[in-house]
């Protein structure tokens, strides 16, 4: 499945992106006694252990099996000791067949020759019909590799057959049909839920390329660099337990978490951590160093990325959040949602104030900041709904029940609206996905919702879905059949008569 799609603003994706270096032995050792690689199989045997008890001391598995094969390989020394004599005997043979020299050739004789001598060439530079064949080879395996300024970029967090992968995608608009592919991956070691773009310059210049991941089975949020192919490990980690269960079935195993050299993890990271698994993540585009996340611990976070450091906790859920905002005019204000049935908004130079808070009557899937009103923000819901709120109405320090500015029944009662999409260029234009497996465009004017489209794009139940920064029109959708998809919104009638003057 597909659980979270993003775009990449053109350009910002290294035309070459860097080759990792593969990790030192000590590197790789810490990684092996840090459990980091281990992985709890369903139906496996209860009696096996990840560690092994010998002489009073414990070995790993790993040890473990060195031990086991070089008792297979003597065993098999004693077998070949007894066999000596039959051995001896092929030897003979073969000697006598003088196998050695089978390819050899007398050096009168030219067997199947036209009298001309060696019909090849002793390299391919000298050989004319092979001429500039690799060059064009090697051009062509470079245009494919290369990331063009005109190349859209979309990053898609995928699980599959329990791997998960952290996928590039390049998407080329050509006079005909695009081509989409994937550029490049990273194999990420937990089961992601949600990412987050940042440009913020971590290691050194005016900018950067990473993402957030948040994750299901672990506190920790990873950030990774797009512009290295190849890596193993994150560059930043923000928080971290010092000790995690690894099995249900074996709680008294515990393992730490990774901490190798080119994983930045400090202990002050580790005591202000998610204790939960993180559900939702926001980059701030005007503070680039800062990261909010929200967690099923109850919590919203606020990281400082450049130092690795939580600068803010805030405890005003009562029950799992499940998405933040920053807001795109005001930067230190912050939305969150719950599925306390709550949102709520705060300012970050004031965290312990109260805040504003909105009753929604059900369940909070996402929500987002209308980027054309500094005062709008819309939520969608698991019942189904799509509500529109205008903060202007709300009074500070109570619980206000102010009803919503307007009410959409988006899709199915019993299908939540998982994603929700403003297009940047246009206003007033909404893209909904939802579990019911369709997406649809709304036209939000004068607070009177309309469905201006609804597509199908046999994505399973939608999960994630995001309109792209440099080509609004376009809008990726990725759900529970794991294929990324692009629906060109402009190829549907009713948007293009709409909008249409709006591609530029």
């Amino acid at each position: 499945m597909i659980t979270a799609v993003s775009w990449i603003p053109k350009g910002n994706l290294k035309a070459v992106p860097d080759v990792a270096e593969p990790p030192s032995k000590e590197e790789l050792k810490e990684l092996i006694e840090s459990g980091a690689f281990a992985r709890n199989v369903e139906g496996s045997n209860e009696d096996e252990e990840e560690e092994i008890e010998e002489d009073g001391e414990e070995i790993s598995e790993v040890d473990h099996a060195k031990a086991v094969a070089e008792a297979l390989g003597k065993s098999s020394k004693s077998k070949a000791v007894s066999s000596s004599m039959e051995v001896d005997e092929v030897s003979q043979g073969l000697k006598e067949l003088d196998m050695d020299n089978y390819d050899e050739e007398d050096d009168e004789i030219e067997l199947f020759s036209s009298g001309m001598g060696d019909l090849y060439y002793p390299s391919n530079e000298m050989d004319p019909y092979l001429k500039d064949v690799d060059d064009e080879d090697d051009e062509e395996d470079i245009d494919d590799t290369t990331v063009k300024p005109t190349d859209s970029v979309i990053i898609c967090a995928r699980n599959e057959d329990d791997v998960s992968h952290l996928e590039v995608y390049l998407y080329e608009e050509s006079s005909g049909s695009p081509n989409m592919y994937v550029h490049h991956h990273i194999i990420i070691p937990e089961f992601p839920l949600c990412t987050a773009w940042l440009d913020c310059p971590l290691k050194g210049g005016e900018k950067g390329n990473f993402v957030a991941i948040g994750s299901k089975d672990t506190p920790t949020i990873e950030i990774w660099d797009l512009d290295v192919r190849d890596e193993v490990l994150p560059c930043i980690q923000l928080g971290g337990i010092e000790e995690m269960i690894v099995s249900k079935k074996k709680k008294s195993k515990k393992q730490k978490p990774v901490c190798a050299s080119n994983s930045s993890i400090s202990s002050s990271s580790m005591a202000s951590s998610h204790t939960e698994s993180v559900l939702g993540l926001a980059w701030n585009k005007e503070f680039r160093n800062i990261l909010a996340s929200a967690s099923a611990d109850k919590k919203v976070k606020v990281w400082d990325v450049a130092t690795g450091t939580c600068k803010i906790t805030m405890e005003h859920h009562t029950k799992e959040v499940q998405a933040v905002a920053w807001n795109h005019y005001a930067p230190e204000v912050l939305l969150s949602g719950s599925f306390d049935q709550t949102v709520v908004m705060k300012d970050g130079r004031q965290p312990s104030h109260s805040g504003f808070k909105w009753s929604v009557m059900s369940d909070v899937e996402s929500l987002a900041w209308d980027p054309h009103c500094e005062h709008s923000f819309v939520v969608s819901l698991e019942d189904g709904t799509v509500k529109g709120f205008d903060i202007r109405a709300a009074q500070s320090g109570s619980d206000s029940d102010l009803n919503p500015t307007y009410t959409i029944q988006a899709h199915a009662q019993d299908r939540g609206v998982s994603s929700i999409s403003y297009n940047i260029s246009t206003p007033n234009l909404l893209a909904t996905g939802s579990m019911d497996k369709s997406v649809k465009l709304w036209d939000l004017s004068n607070n009177e919702p309309s469905c201006i489209a609804t597509h199908q794009p046999n994505a399973g139940a939608v999960f994630s879905i995001s309109f792209a920064v440099d080509n609004p029109f376009l809008l990726a959708i990725g759900g529970s059949k794991g294929e990324l998809h692009v629906w060109d919104t402009l190829l549907d009638a009713n948007v293009a008569r709409k909008y249409g003057s709006n591609r530029s």
